[in-house]
C-alpha cells in the first residue's frame, strides 16, 4: 500500500517568529502571513525576545474545532490534536509557556504540486533564547569550532536545556485552511527534579490507555506505541497492521502516513546517563495517518481544479482580448 513520508530534518535553535497582534483565533498564525519586518537588534533577555516574537496571545486558546468523539482514541499532545486549524494549534503551543515562540517551518514537508500557491505545512515551537550580538571575529571562531567538531566527530551538546520543550506541528490544506495532521513534542525535565522512568511510563499509559507495544531498550529508552485502525480499534501485536502503523516520537523526525492506519501515538522515555532509573526527557507524537493521507490528496485535487479553472479562464479571455499575430 502506498505510503506518504515526510523527511527528517534538524531544526535550528534560534526561533524569532513574530506573531503580531491578532484576534484570539488568529494568534500565532506565523510570519508567513505577515509583511516582512526589520529583524530586532541589540542584546536582549529571553523574556524580551519572547515578548517581541509572541505578540498578542490570549490564553487559554479559543478552540472552535469540535472535540474528539466520545470513546474515540486519545489523540492530543498537550492539547494539540489532528484536525485543529493552524492558528488554533499555534495558539495552544504558545500557551504552554510564556517563553515559547513559534515559527513556520518551510524546510520540510510533503511533495505537493502547489501551482505557485503557498501552503503552510507546519511550524516549530521553541523556547526563546537571549539575543547576544557578536562580532564578526566571534562568529568566525564559532564556525571554525563547529567545523572542527564535525570533522573529529566530537560529541555535540544537546540542543535543549533542562525545563525546556520543543514542538513540531505538521499541517496540510488549501492556503489559509490548513489543519493539523501530526504533532510532536519533546520535554526536558528540570534539573534535580527528574521523575522516575516508571512514573513517566505510568503517566503516558494513564493518558493514552493500553499500548499496542511497550518495549524497553535499556539505556536507549522505553518505547511505547498506541496504534489504531481506521475504525478506531486498537491494533494488537498479533495484527498484520502492527508493523505498518508505526510512528516517530521525535519532533526532528519524520512522519509516515498510511490509508490503512488511523490514530497513531508514539512515546519515548529517555533515561539519564548517570542514573537509568530516572528520566531525562520525554518525546510524544500523534498522527492521524489515514486522515492526513486523505487531506494531502484532497488538497492536491483542489489545487489542480483551481489551476484548471484559471487556465480555462485565460483561454476564454484570450479568445476575445488577445492580440492577433502579424503575418
Amino acid at each position: 500500500m502506498k505510503n506518504l513520508q515526510i523527511a527528517s530534518v534538524v531544526l535550528v535553535a534560534v526561533i524569532l517568529a513574530a506573531c503580531g497582534s491578532k484576534k484570539p483565533e488568529q494568534a500565532a498564525a506565523g510570519a508567513a502571513d505577515q509583511a516582512p519586518k526589520a529583524a530586532p537588534s541589540g542584546n536582549a533577555s529571553a523574556e524580551d525576545v519572547a515578548e517581541e516574537a509572541r505578540g498578542d496571545v490570549d490564553c487559554p486558546a479559543d478552540i472552535k474545532t469540535p472535540a474528539r468523539a466520545a470513546g474515540a482514541p486519545v489523540d492530543d499532545v498537550v492539547g494539540v490534536r489532528p484536525g485543529m486549524t493552524y492558528e488554533e494549534a499555534a495558539n495552544v503551543v504558545l500557551c504552554t509557556n510564556d517563553l515559547m515562540v513559534v515559527q513556520p517551518e518551510n524546510s520540510r514537508g510533503f511533495q505537493v504540486q502547489t501551482y505557485g500557491q503557498t501552503i503552510r505545512q507546519g511550524f516549530n515551537g521553541r523556547f526563546a533564547e537571549p539575543r547576544v550580538e557578536k562580532s564578526s571575529k566571534q562568529i568566525m571562531q564559532e564556525m571554525q569550532d563547529e567545523a572542527m567538531a564535525r570533522g573529529s566527530n566530537a560529541v555535540r551538546p544537546d540542543d535543549m536545556k533542562p525545563g525546556q520543550s520543543k514542538w513540531y506541528v505538521g499541517t496540510m490544506g488549501l492556503p489559509g485552511q490548513e489543519r493539523v495532521v501530526n504533532a510532536a513534542r519533546e520535554e526536558w525535565f528540570e534539573e534535580g527534579r527528574n521523575p522516575t522512568i516508571a512514573s513517566v511510563e505510568q503517566a503516558v499509559i494513564t493518558k493514552y490507555g493500553t499500548p499496542t507495544s511497550n518495549r524497553d531498550a535499556g539505556v536507549s529508552g522505553k518505547y511505547l506505541t498506541w496504534a489504531y485502525d481506521t475504525s478506531a480499534r486498537l491494533i494488537t501485536e498479533t495484527s498484520p497492521l502492527v508493523t505498518q502503523c508505526t510512528g516517530m516520537a521525535d519532533p526532528d523526525g519524520g512522519v509516515n502516513l498510511s490509508p490503512d492506519c488511523g490514530t497513531v501515538v508514539s512515546a519515548v522515555i529517555f533515561p539519564m546517563r548517570d542514573n537509568p532509573e530516572l528520566s531525562q526527557y520525554l518525546q510524544v507524537s500523534v498522527a492521524d495517518q489515514a486522515g492526513g493521507y486523505e487531506r494531502i490528496g484532497a488538497t492536491e485535487q483542489a489545487l489542480q481544479q483551481q489551476e484548471d479553472q484559471r487556465r480555462a479562464e485565460q483561454v476564454q479571455d484570450a479568445a476575445t482580448n488577445a492580440d492577433a499575430p502579424t503575418l
